[in-house]
C-alpha cells in the first residue's frame, strides 16, 4: 500500500462508488480526507466509515458547479494538513442518457457542467493550496466514453473527452510548479454503469473491450475493513498527462 501521511486530499462525489472506494483508500494510506458529495447524507456516511476504521476524514456538502463553494471545501480539506491540499480528486459526475435526436439542450448542457466545468471549478479552486515540491496532484476521472464514444450518451462522452483535453493541457502548464495532473477512464461497477450492465446486449459489448472481461470492482467498503482502489495509479504520476483505461481490480 502507498503511504500517504502528513497529507490532505479532497475527493469530490466521494458519497459513493469509486469516489467513495478512493477517499477510504487515501485515509487507509494515512491521508485526511475531505469527503465530498452534492449529497451531504452520503458524504457524512463515507466519513463515518472513514473514521470507524481509524482513518481522519471531514464531509463537505459540493455542487462542483458552485465556484464559491469549491473554493470554501479546498480551504477546509487544506486546513486538515497545516494549510497545504496534496490531492484533487475530480470524479464527481452524473448522467442523463437519451439518443441524440431526442437529447434536449438542457441535458446535454447540465452533463458538461457537472463533468468538465465542474473539474475545472475544482481544480482552480485548490490551485492556491497545491504545493510545489512535487507532491501536488489532481486527478480527473474520465472515462472510455470520453475515448470511443458510447451510443446514447452524447452528452457524458463529450464532457469526458473534454475532461481528457482539460487534463492535457493543465499537465503542461503546472509541470513548471511541479504539479501533475493525469486522468484515469475506468470501466468499473458503480451505481452509474448500471444500466449498462443490466442491458445484456450492451454489457456483452463493454465487456469485449475489457481484456480480463470484467468490469473493475473493490470490496464493498461496508463489508471489508480493506479497500482496493485499482483504478488510480499506485506509482507516483508523471508530470505528462496519462490517459489510462482501468479494466479489473487484481
Amino acid at each position: 500500500m502507498f503511504g500517504l501521511g502528513g497529507r490532505a486530499a479532497l475527493v469530490t462525489g466521494a458519497g459513493s462508488g469509486i469516489g467513495q472506494a478512493v477517499a477510504m483508500a487515501f485515509a487507509q494510506a494515512g491521508a485526511a480526507v475531505l469527503v465530498t458529495d452534492i449529497d451531504a447524507r452520503a458524504a457524512e456516511a463515507t466519513t463515518v466509515m472513514i473514521r470507524n476504521g481509524t482513518g481522519r476524514a471531514e464531509s463537505c456538502e459540493l455542487d462542483v458547479r458552485d465556484a464559491q463553494a469549491a473554493a470554501a471545501a479546498a480551504g477546509q480539506a487544506a486546513a486538515l494538513a497545516g494549510g497545504t491540499l496534496h490531492i484533487l480528486v475530480n470524479n464527481a459526475g452524473a448522467i442523463a442518457p437519451a439518443m441524440f435526436g431526442k437529447l434536449s439542450e438542457e441535458a446535454f448542457r447540465r452533463i458538461i457542467d457537472i463533468h468538465l466545468v465542474g473539474s475545472f471549478i475544482c481544480a482552480q479552486a485548490v490551485l492556491p493550496y497545491l504545493p510545489g515540491d512535487g507532491t501536488g496532484r489532481i486527478i480527473n476521472v474520465t472515462s472510455a466514453a470520453g475515448l470511443t464514444g458510447t451510443i446514447g450518451q452524447a452528452n457524458y462522452g463529450a464532457a469526458k473527452a473534454g475532461i481528457i483535453g482539460l487534463t492535457k493541457s493543465l499537465a503542461r502548464e503546472l509541470a513548471r510548479r511541479q504539479i501533475t495532473v493525469n486522468a484515469i477512464a475506468p470501466l468499473a461497477a458503480t451505481p452509474m454503469t448500471q444500466n449498462i450492465r443490466d442491458n445484456e446486449k450492451l454489457a456483452e459489448l463493454t465487456l469485449a473491450r475489457i481484456p480480463l472481461g470484467r468490469w473493475a470492482a473493490g470490496p464493498s467498503p461496508r463489508k471489508s475493513p480493506g479497500v482496493s482502489c485499482s483504478w488510480l495509479p499506485m506509482r507516483p504520476p508523471t508530470s505528462r498527462a496519462r490517459c489510462c483505461r482501468s479494466t479489473a481490480a487484481p
